[in-house]
Parts: C-alpha cells; structure tokens; sequence
C-alpha cells in the first residue's frame, strides 16, 4: 500500500474495511474499538501516512469541550447562536470550541478530520458536507445540525417556508408583483428551501418570481449585485441574509437609488446591524440564541446519561420584522 500525504479518515476507512467513525474511534476513544481491530485501522493509517498528516493520538475520554463549526465566523447570525451554546455549555461545565469553514466544504471535512479528537460532541451551524459523510461523523460524536435536514440525525431547522410565505405576502400587499431572489451559495441547503418557497408562494398568489445569483452571503456579495438589479430594474428584492441585504443597501445608496422608495428590500437572521442602519432593514427572525442552546443541551444530555430532547421536532417558529426598509411599488 503506497502512502497518500492527502490521506483522509474516509480512505483509511475504506481500505481497512471499517466506518470512519470507527476510525475516529480508534485515534480518540481507543478502548471503545475491539484491539485487533484498532491494531489494522493503525496499520493502514501508518501506510496511508494518515496518523502524521492528522496529528491524531490518544486523548482522554471526555474533553468536555463542544464544537460549534460555522461556516464563516464573520457573520453575525453566529453570534447568537454561539451565545446560547456557551451558556448550555458553562452550565454543565463544559466549554465550546468554535471550528470556521469559511463557506468552503473541502475546508470543513479537513476541520472536522483534525478536530475529531479533540470534541466530545460537535454543533453543525449549515454544514456543507454531504448527508452521507455527516451521518459517519454522527456515528463517531454525537451530532446535532442547525439551519438543514440531514435523515438519520439530530436537526434543528426554523420555518423557512413560513417566513417566505411572510415575506411575500407583506411584498403584495405593498402592490410589488415581481419579486426577485437574492440567492446565497448553491451549497446552502436554506437557501435552497428559501429559493423553492418564494417560487412557489409567489405562484400561489399570482407573482412573478425570479432568481439573481448564487453570490457570497457577505456585504460584498449584496452590494456587488446593485448595478446588476437596477439595470434589470428590480422592485422588490428578497435577500438571503441580512448581510447580504445590508450591502445591497449600500450598494443602491451609492448610486442614488432610494430604498423603498424605488426598491423594496427584506432579508433573513434579525442581525444587530439591520436595527440600526439607515432605513432599517425589514427582515425574517429565527430564535438563533435558543437553537444553540437547544443543541448543546441535546448533546451534554447524550454525553451524561441524562433526558435527551428530540431535537429533529416542529420546526421552530420565525417573525417578519417590518421595518424601513420596505415600501409601496
């Protein structure tokens, strides 16, 4: 067997015959993994060259550290949610760790490889691995994922549907009749769901939709797209989050376009800023403090042995703020 300096816990798996979550075993919960068995998976990893790319070694049987992987620390929608896992966590005297993947899956897979060790269980804030790597991942640490379905697995997902449904709803009643989608990355599982609502709410009720994107969910991804809308002159725009609405924002002020008095803008997560810039932003609110916190307590209850809360239940309930930023067509 020839060694790979690129190996990964999903190549030694596959050569040894065993789940990867079984080889994350092997590495961080030795005396959880049979010795014959341990002692091939070690072989493999030495061939493969596995065990000195990833640093991996034997580490106590509780850490009682938490992951929170996000997949960009720069958006202030993780802040909430990272407050209400610290404060489950300092609870049961635990700590949490946060793991950035920067909208990147390749990234992600390599964070989650080299962390593994080093968590006793792990929050997944829009995680872009697959369904199938994240149900192995479940198999080694316990798991609860926010903001996507992944069958199988602890999930935590507000109602994107019926803040959709608000957000349009509100669009036709100020007299808008076409309504674009200011779309996230493709990977984004939420973006998705928002994309397919919008389409098929504004159908129900005789709107026309379109879709501008995929761009970065960031303030430049928003105020890249404002030459873009004003030529294809868009009325009514529902953004992905509010970052990106907020740099749509500023992108129309730059160049003299009124919002809403030429466009209408709304957008998603209730972020600090939207209550304070200039007009303020019309936006959908999940309650990100309490899912974090929901989540970590889901999975301190499975480390200890204690009453464990079905977190894959009614999906959680959101709130259309109208504010300034939206007005009549």
């Amino acid at each position: 067997m020839t060694q790979d300096a690129g190996a990964t816990i999903y190549d030694v798996a596959r050569a040894a015959g065993v789940s990867p979550s079984t080889v994350s075993r092997t590495f961080s919960r030795p005396g959880r993994v049979s010795a014959t068995t341990a002692e091939r998976i070690r072989q493999v990893a030495r061939e493969l060259g596995y065990q000195a790319k990833s640093g991996a070694s034997q580490s106590p049987a509780a850490t009682r550290v938490i992951g929170l992987l996000v997949t960009d620390v720069t958006n202030p929608a993780g802040f909430r949610i990272v407050r209400g896992a610290q404060a489950a966590a300092a609870e049961a005297g635990y700590v949490v760790t946060i793991l950035d993947t920067r909208e990147s899956e390749a990234l992600e897979r390599e964070v989650v490889e080299r962390c593994l060790p080093l968590l006793d269980a792990l929050v997944m804030v829009g995680p872009r691995l697959p369904d199938a790597e994240l149900r192995a991942l479940a198999g080694a640490l316990p798991v609860v994922v926010l903001n996507r379905r992944v069958p199988g697995m602890s999930c935590l997902v507000p109602d994107l549907v019926a803040g959709v449904r608000a957000s349009v709803r509100h669009l036709r009643d100020l007299g808008h009749r076409t309504i674009t989608y200011l779309a996230g990355p493709d990977a984004s599982w939420d973006d998705g769901v928002r994309w397919r609502a919008l389409r098929d709410v504004a159908s129900q009720l005789g709107l026309t939709a379109q879709r501008f994107g995929p761009l970065p969910p960031t303030l430049q991804g928003g105020r890249g797209a404002a030459a873009e809308l004003i030529a294809r002159g868009d009325k009514a725009v529902v953004c992905s989050n509010d970052m990106m609405a907020i740099g749509l924002m500023v992108g129309l002020h730059e160049r003299r376009v009124s919002v809403p008095g030429q466009v209408s803008i709304i957008g998603h997560d209730s972020i600090f800023a939207g209550s304070i810039v200039a007009p303020t932003l019309t936006t959908v609110g999940a309650p990100l403090t309490q899912m974090g916190q929901m989540a970590t307590q889901n999975l301190i209850a499975r480390l200890t042995g204690g009453a464990v809360d079905d977190t894959t239940g009614p999906l959680l309930p959101v709130q259309l703020m109208v504010r300034g930023s939206t007005g009549p067509a």
